[in-house]
């Protein structure tokens, strides 16, 4: 029997990605709650899936509940972190709306499992989470911050900023219903999110710059 670490020896050896016990945990939970959803998944289940003991499990996380709320967690981290560099910068409005939306894209078309469309479970909306709520309504209020900037810029479509937001989690849906996005998504979708506040320029300089910022700005 494999011992990583801390915790009971493990059963087997490793049989899921990741650099940590911890990391394999994530992965198979992402994976189970994905296909058989999360009310059906145990933690045993869980356990069973790494080749480690339950009793091992519990020595990264307590509950299921924690486990689900690290998975919502890893979808927003990176994109919440951006979005307030990217609010407090001195770049044009489309270049700084068009990076978080391509990035933001970028990070839910790479996760190897949708892990986004773990938002529409039941369990979310209860007092457990309602501190990833909380950090996922701080993101969408950046991106209507600088869809307002967008408008104000280009004398654009006011009622239109919340849009940007929605189009991005759109990949949600998409990958529920195909498996993948498309290859392009990316570019379609952020450039959606300038054309529906009403810009009308050219994505050419638009699309290097945010390239830069994101260069700039992003980990």
């Amino acid at each position: 029997m494999a011992n990583p670490g801390p915790g009971r020896p493990r059963l087997e050896q490793q049989r899921r990605p990741g650099t940590t016990p911890r990391a394999e945990i994530l992965d198979a939970a992402a994976e189970l709650f994905s296909e058989h959803g999360y009310a059906n998944t145990s933690t045993r289940r869980i356990a069973d899936a790494v080749g480690m003991r339950q009793a091992s499990l519990y020595h990264h996380f307590a509950t299921k509940d924690d486990i689900l709320d690290a998975l919502l967690s890893e979808t927003i981290a990176e994109p919440l972190e951006l979005a307030g560099r990217l609010v407090g910068d001195t770049e044009a409005p489309e270049i700084r709306l068009y990076a978080l939306a391509q990035f933001d894209v970028a990070q839910l078309c790479a996760s190897h499992w949708n892990l986004a469309a773990l938002y529409l479970l039941p369990e979310v909306r209860t007092t457990r989470f309602a501190a990833f709520r909380q950090r996922r309504e701080e993101l969408r209020g950046h991106y209507a911050s600088l869809a307002r900037d967008v408008v104000a810029a280009c004398d654009g479509v006011a009622d239109a900023i919340t849009l940007p937001f929605r189009l991005v989690e759109t990949v949600v849906n998409i990958r529920s219903d195909d498996g993948m996005a498309p290859s392009d998504a990316e570019r379609t979708i952020a450039e959606a999110a300038l054309r529906v506040l009403g810009w009308s320029g050219d994505f050419a300089d638009v699309r290097r710059g945010a390239n830069a910022v994101i260069g700039r700005l992003a980990r």
